[in-house]
């Protein structure tokens, strides 16, 4: 039976965290936590198992952090604190069984695993075919 994280390598248990607003930026966008990182140049979902492992403390000063070094939310440079406190509260409780490695695994590797390699595969045999039917119904002329 297939790897039902093929579809989504994440875990699903750090969403609430990662799709959490930190604030609006100049132009009024909201920000999330995930494109924080991102822009910080973190992996956002190694970053979010990392804050899992330190526990809810820990999480928040690293929070604090993080978010104090992040130009793109006005309003973090003077209310970093309180935001990081609010978004710790959003952690995981504690790391669920596998969670740390898938999370660290699909980093690593930067795919999914051998069924990514699959699923590529027959991605191109799919074109190739569709290809040959469509090419050789031609009128000849």
């Amino acid at each position: 039976m297939a790897d039902a994280n093929v579809l989504n390598p994440h875990p699903p248990e750090f969403d609430r965290f990662l799709y959490a607003s930190v604030g609006e930026d100049r132009n009024g966008y909201v920000v999330t936590v995930l494109s924080t990182l991102a822009r910080l140049g973190l992996d956002p979902w190694k970053e979010t198992a990392e804050l899992v492992a330190l526990g809810r403390d820990a999480a928040r000063s690293r929070l604090g952090k993080l978010l104090a070094r992040f130009p793109d939310v006005p309003t973090l440079a003077s209310d970093h604190g309180r935001v990081a406190r609010d978004l710790s509260q959003l952690l995981p409780d504690g790391p669920a069984p596998g969670t740390l490695k898938r999370a660290a695994s699909t980093v690593a590797v930067g795919r999914p695993g051998k069924s990514g390699a699959i699923w590529a595969v027959l991605a191109i045999i799919f074109v190739l075919f569709q290809m040959f039917m469509v090419g050789g119904s031609g009128s000849g002329e």
